[in-house]
Parts: C-alpha cells; structure tokens; sequence
C-alpha cells in the first residue's frame, strides 16, 4: 500500500534528523533511502526466519501443522471479543491490585498471551496452506486486535505491572514479529505507535548494563526486540544498539550468567540451564546472526566464535538420541508435554542447523552430521512426529534430514565434568549418563513463577541414565508429575516434608559446601558431592567413579537429626503405564505384581529387565517396591494439566533408619547389562577393590583397567595415596608402561597440595604449571602450588612407570 507519512510520524520513527536540519534532498536522505531498502530487506529475512522456509504444503508433517495453524486461528478470530480490559473473554489482562505478585504475574501472561493469538492468526493469513492465507477478515481482525491491546494495555502511557518478562521480551518479540508479518496493512501512524510503546517498555537503558535481568539468554532476548524495533520503525540506531548489546553476551564468565570454559551454561545466577535458557540463548543468536548477515549491521564480533565452540563444548554433551538432558533444564522439567525432554532438544537440533549456517563451513558439516545421527536415533519421539516443533524448526530438522550429502555422526561418548555447575556427563557406546550436584555456588533447584515446585531433591545427587535403543522415555513419560520426590534415583535424602516451593524462588536455596566436583581424563571419572539437605540436617559423602561400562556409586558419613527416615536411592525406574519389568535378585526372580515390597536381605547382585543391572560389593540389604503412583502436572507446576495420570515404578533404595550416624552404602550400575553379566560381575569378588568409604575419603581399584580413584574429603592415605589437603584423584595405569594422573581442586581453595604415590615412577613426561615439583624413583611425590584459582578444572601429569 502507498504510506501517507506525517511530518509527526516521520519525526517519530527516524529520529527527526534530517528534517529538523533543513537538509531534504541531500546525500542524506538518499543514504536514507538505502537504509529503507535496507529495512525492507531484512524484514523479508525475518518473515522467512518466523514462517520457515523449502517445505511443500501437502508434504507431512506440515500439512498437519498448517491445518492447525488455520483452525486455530479461525478459532481466535471467531472467538475474539474486544472489551475493556480484554481482548478474549477468557484473557482478562485487568490486574485490580496491580503489582509483582504472582497473581499479578498471571494478568501480565494473560496480557502476552493475548498478543500469542493475535500473532498465530497473522501467522495463519501470510502462511501457505492454512485456509486461512490471504482472508482479509482474518487480517482486519488482527489489525483490530492490534488497536485494541495499544489502546487499552501496551501503550507508552501504562506502567508495567506482574512479570517483567511479558513487557520487556514476551509481548514486544510477538507484537514485532506481527508487525513485521502484517507490515503492508499497516499505516504509518500504527507503526509509529506500536514503536512508541516497545521504547517505553524497551528503553536502550534495558540494555545499558549486564546485570540483573539483561544478561545471558534475557539479554539475547532484549537484543531481539531491539533489532526488530529498529527494523519495524525504520531506525539503524536501534538496530546497531541490539546488535551491539550483543557484546557481553559473548565472552567467557567467571561467575553469574553465561558460558564457562568447562561448557557449563548458567542462567539466574545459580541455574544449570544449558537446555532451557541455554537453547533460547542459541536460537536467539542463530536468527540474529542469520537476519544480520550481509547486512549493515551484521554480527562481526569475534566472540561470536565461542558461541559456535559451545555447540560441542556446552550443548552435545547434554543431548542424546534428539533429548536434552532435564539435570540441565532447570524448572522446564515441571512443564508438561508428550515427551517434554526430547521436544525441548528438538528445538536445540533446529537451532544447531540454524546457527551452523553462520559458521565455518566445516563447523556446519559436522553440525548437521550430528543433528542427523541424534534425529535418526530418536525412537522414542521421532522429531518429524512432534507435532509441538513450529513449522520453521521442522523445515530446518528436514532439510538436514532429506540432505543425502550428510552423514549421521554416531553419538559422542567420554566423561565430561562441568565443574562450574556442578554437572557431569559419562557417554558410553551404548548409554549415556548424568549426575546433577550443588554446592554454594549452584542452587539445589529453581522454582518460580508456580514451577518446579517439588524439584527439591534434584541437586541431591540425581543419577539418571538412558540407553542407546531402550529407556530414552524414563524421564519424558510423565515422570515428574508421578516419581515420589523424595526417591529421586541415584539421590540421598531425609523423609523429612518439604513444603512446595520450598526454600525460595530463583535458585534462592543452595548448601553452604564446597567439595563438589571431580576429576577425569576425558574418559573416566572420580566424582564427589558433599552433601547437605535442602532445610534439613542432613550430611553425606557421595561418590561416582564412572568407568567404562559402570558406575561405582558409594556414600558415606551419613548423619541426620530430622527425626525421619533417611535413604539412599539406588534406582527408581519408570516402567510406564503397564510396565511389569522383571527383578531378578540373587537368581530369583521376584513378584511382578503391584503393589509389592520386600527387604532384599543379602542382596549382591540385582537386574531389571530391559534396563540393566546392580551389583552390591560384599552383599547388601536392599528395600524394593513395586507401585503405581498418580499424579497431576499442576501438583508440580500451577499452570499445568490437573488431569491425574498413573505410572508404575521399581524402586530400590537403601534405608539408613531413622537419625543415622554413620550410614553407608555401595553399588554398581551397569546399565543395559544383561541377567548374566550382572550375575557375573558380582561373582567377580576381585574386580573392584573399595579403597575408602567413610567420611573422610571415598576410593576405589579397578586393576583389570589400571583404575585408582580417590575422592580425599580431607588429607590422608588411602591405598597407594596420600594427599595433603582434600582433592579428588584419579590414574589410569596403560599397558604401555604409561600412567595418566589426574588431580583437581573441587573446593577451590587449596593454595598448595603434596600427593604422593606409592609407585615406582621412572619420569614425569607432562605436568600442567600448577605442579611445581616432582619427584621420582620408588614413589611419585607431586607438589601443587596454588590451586584455587583452576574453578575445580582437573590438571593432567602423564608418567613413565618405573
């Protein structure tokens, strides 16, 4: 359509400059020019970024979705009933004690959620194949929504009330995007409104300091609005400001919000997010990076490249068979879905393909050989079936997918410890496993905003694990609204009752410790947690040794005065809604009936069929129970289905008794192992030596892999070791003659630190700086200078046997 501007609104929408100078007709203006030919380019970039891209119509799934996308939106339109205070009846943004709280927070939704539909019906008429493209009631309706939220909610002259995030990223990325999408049924005055009312709530102050709620993934987010801002209203100062904002998203962090050298992502200020906030940092880069380029204002900075080093370094770790790990997704575990873990990582997939577009052309290769192998191994939730990824993501996915020049890349395998947030991953061929800690740096837990209201326990030492063709949905089938939150596996707790919510908002409560963390070579691991209990008395020592088809998990010191039971979970398997797994125990098989219980006395060895099996050095006493539990999401999270669901689970733990003093406990885990190896490898009385478990160090031998690991709560000797100070350590003796000794810090406070090894050593053939002697002969004795500045990072020395 032809815009008649108003010398108002051109002054509005451009600053004013060139008019108010006098200088119409000038090289000015014709720079103007280009920069308006400019706008109208990267608008149409960013139409394609929001509406997707190389997809047939007819093909599924998109026939499917846009079906969807077109009943829905004829829905809204329908439905759409503009009044004072809302624009659908069942979206009433009025808030009549406006404030922060969180029924406030719930208006401001309401008020963003209202501008969600707006955009899925402008979306409905500019899309193919929805019925819908094209309706000029369906676009009158959407311009007359449009007025309506202006006039009565998000206008330059209302005060914010509820979540700050509905007004600085949720409302104004949707009411740009609509204008992007409805732009030539725009007049100019419009525009210039909807611009006024983003600047009031957007403000180039938003971005003025990285602090607070402008940092990491929000401030992603806030640079969104801002380029889109300027892009919508015709402002190159807007633009450069979100591109330029962009800057201390990019460098590595010490402390707070953002990347770490070791991969860790952290939003919050205490949150292992790498697959919630973590995911909308990546796809917010990838479509600015990708609207940018070639353009005036692109993203040239070289910190860019850390970004691209992180799809391996801080994302792959995390992802497996198409799922993000949930010990990385913060409160997003309480949210519901069909399988809420893989559609969380479908969407990383599809930012991964975007992102790779911008970088180096072998970068790009190898991305989307990953991306095909983590697609093609999804069983569980086939990415191309989940019906929750938006139209773009699943035209990205298939792309890679129907792109015959690329190979799937089998998943990754090796150890990796995120010190940082108190993290590890140990990817075998055939399973993958995770270990989520705390520590006085890193939360136990995020709640907020009425999520993840009983994710207490999740800090506590949660152990999950996956396998390669089986169990990829344990964790994605309605677990958390079922599993007892007081059993979580791999964890030790008091039965003490928690409140929901409790200890606070935002990652408020974390454990006044240090000693968590580890170290490993890249393949194996010695990992320690120094446990406290969420608003309890609770105290322990857990450790994992993570070898090359087990786990050795061991606990001791455990000590509690709540006056309630204290446990220490083996494994909590969720056998789905008519699951009946066997347990054999000993070479008995056990009752597949529900409920069923047991005191598993003299337990050295258990399995579970389809899973894996549990070996229990020198025999143990092992409570089971079969159960179906039920249910509902929104006992987890307010705002979720309060429909009841029922689960049946398997669960083993160890009871400590009420008020232990010194309880103890040692197994293995061998996931995917059979009845027979299981059987096996407890037979086998000699293969793993325990060095140490009480509350001083933790230790044990592998010989037929040359394994010691040593976690030293405090200085002592344990086998062939004796340390100073607390460290973890960790050898692995070659049959090359060779040994690889691995020592790191987890309490990042030791200024120096003597580790001596009872083994006769010719030479030390590597050492990182921080050793500052070493002596050889009949011992290695290693000196360490100060070690409290490596943030828990493991130093490397390689020796020559003697």
């Amino acid at each position: 359509m032809t815009r008649s501007w108003s010398r108002r609104t051109f002054l509005r929408t451009t600053g004013g400059s060139a008019l108010a100078l006098g200088i119409a007709g000038s090289p000015l203006l014709t720079g103007q020019a280009a920069a308006a030919d400019e706008f109208t380019t990267l608008r149409a970039k960013w139409r394609t970024l929001i509406l997707g891209e190389g997809f047939s119509p007819t093909a599924e799934p998109f026939r499917t979705k846009l079906t969807e996308l077109g009943t829905r939106a004829g829905e809204y339109r329908s439905t759409m009933s503009p009044a004072t205070g809302s624009l659908w009846p069942d979206l009433v943004w009025t808030d009549p004690e406006p404030d922060t709280d969180q029924e406030s927070f719930g208006y401001s939704a309401k008020m963003n959620d209202s501008y969600a539909r707006l955009s899925t019906m402008a979306q409905a008429y500019c899309q193919q194949g929805t019925g819908q493209t094209g309706n000029a009631s369906l676009a009158a309706a959407v311009l007359t929504g449009l007025g309506h939220m202006y006039a009565q909610v998000y206008n330059e002259g209302r005060t914010r009330f509820g979540n700050w995030y509905n007004w600085q990223i949720g409302a104004p990325q949707t009411l740009l995007d609509i204008c992007v999408l409805m732009y030539d049924q725009l007049s100019a005055a419009q525009i210039a409104d909807y611009c006024a009312a983003v600047d009031h709530f957007v403000p180039d102050s938003a971005v003025a300091n990285y602090t607070g709620t402008s940092t990491g993934a929000n401030r992603v987010d806030l640079c969104r609005v801002l380029v889109l801002r300027g892009i919508v209203g015709g402002s190159s100062a807007k633009v450069a400001l979100g591109r330029d904002a962009l800057t201390p998203v990019f460098p590595y962090v010490t402390s707070g919000d953002g990347l770490y050298t070791d991969g860790s992502f952290i939003q919050h200020s205490s949150v292992p997010y790498t697959g919630s906030y973590g995911a909308v940092l990546l796809g917010g880069l990838g479509m600015l990076f990708s609207l940018l380029a070639g353009s005036s204002w692109a993203v040239t900075n070289s910190g860019r490249q850390i970004v691209f080093d992180a799809v391996e370094n801080a994302w792959a770790p995390f992802l497996y068979n198409g799922l993000i790990m949930d010990g990385v997704s913060g409160r997003a575990i309480s949210r519901s879905g069909s399988a809420p873990d893989h559609q969380r990582g479908h969407s990383i997939l599809a930012s991964i393909a975007l992102l790779g577009q911008g970088a180096s052309a072998a970068e790009n290769a190898r991305w989307r050989g990953l991306v095909k192998g983590w697609m093609q191994r999804d069983y569980y939730s086939p990415p191309m079936s989940n019906l929750s990824l938006g139209l773009t993501s699943l035209a990205r996915l298939k792309a890679v997918q129907d792109d015959t020049s690329v190979a799937a890349i089998a998943e990754p395998t090796g150890h990796r410890l995120f010190s940082s947030m108190a993290r590890a991953t140990h990817r075998r061929p055939g399973w993958a496993a995770s270990i989520s800690m705390a520590n006085k740096r890193i939360t136990y837990y995020e709640t907020g905003n009425g999520e993840n209201l009983r994710g207490w326990h999740t800090g506590s030492g949660m152990l999950y694990w996956w396998g390669d063709t089986y169990a990829n949905g344990q964790y994605s089938d309605a677990f958390w609204p079922t599993v007892d939150p007081y059993r979580l596996p791999g964890t030790t707790n008091s039965r003490k009752v928690l409140a929901d919510a409790a200890g606070g908002d935002w990652g408020a409560p974390k454990p006044d410790v240090n000693w968590v963390g580890g170290a490993t070579d890249g393949s194996r691991a010695a990992i320690g947690q120094y446990l406290r209990g969420l608003q309890s008395t609770l105290m322990a020592k857990k450790s994992w040794f993570c070898l090359d088809d087990s786990i050795v998990c061991l606990g001791a010191g455990i000590k509690c005065t709540d006056g309630t039971a204290v446990e220490s979970v083996v494994e909590n398997r969720n056998l789905g809604p008519t699951g009946t797994h066997a347990l054999t125990v000993n070479g008995t098989v056990k009752p597949v009936s529900h409920p069923w219980s047991e005191t598993l006395s003299g337990a050295t060895w258990a399995h579970i069929g389809g899973m894996g099996g549990y070996v229990f050095p020198g025999g143990a006493t092992v409570k089971a129970l079969r159960e179906e539990r039920s249910g509902k999401w929104s006992d987890i999270n307010r705002g979720g289905p309060t429909d009841a669901i029922a689960r049946r689970y398997l669960t083993m733990w160890v009871d400590h008794g009420t008020d232990p003093t010194a309880g103890t406990y040692s197994y293995i885990l061998m996931p995917g192992a059979s009845t027979a190896q299981t059987s096996a490898r407890a037979a086998d009385t000699g293969w793993v030596q325990i060095l140490a478990n009480t509350d001083n160090q933790q230790g044990v031998r592998v010989p037929s892999l040359g394994f010691t690991g040593v976690n030293f709560w405090f200085g002592g000797t344990v086998g062939a070791l004796t340390a100073s100070a607390p460290c973890a350590v960790m050898i692995t003796e070659k049959s090359d003659g060779t040994a690889v000794i691995c020592v790191s810090d987890p309490m990042r406070m030791q200024t120096s630190l003597t580790l001596t090894w009872n083994r006769a050593v010719s030479s030390v053939t590597s050492k990182p700086p921080t050793v500052t002697g070493a002596t050889t002969g009949s011992s290695l004795n290693l000196t360490f200078g100060d070690l409290s500045g490596t943030a828990g990072a493991t130093q490397k020395i390689t020796v020559q046997l003697g």
